[in-house]
């Protein structure tokens, strides 16, 4: 799944383009490496995103095309 979907469809950024913003301002890292939106997303991938003055740091869990606001939060787990 690509990393904006992913952004995307497991809440953590609530619109597409701006996962795709994000990821394009180098925002967003991959096992440590700054990632393009087009960038693959597996299971076991660490994702580090810059919030303002923080780091969000994730672990992937899952990956699935859609899913319920309930089930959103069970696609990663938080570092």
């Amino acid at each position: 799944m690509r990393l904006d979907k992913f952004l995307k469809v497991s809440r953590i950024i609530k619109r597409r383009t701006l996962a795709t913003e994000a990821c394009s301002a180098g925002k967003v890292s991959i096992n440590g490496k700054v990632s393009k939106p087009s960038q693959i997303v597996k299971v076991g991938d660490i994702i580090e995103i810059a919030f303002g003055n923080g780091i969000t740091k994730i672990e992937v869990t899952s990956l699935k095309e859609s899913v319920k606001k309930e089930e959103a939060n069970l696609m990663y787990k938080n570092l």
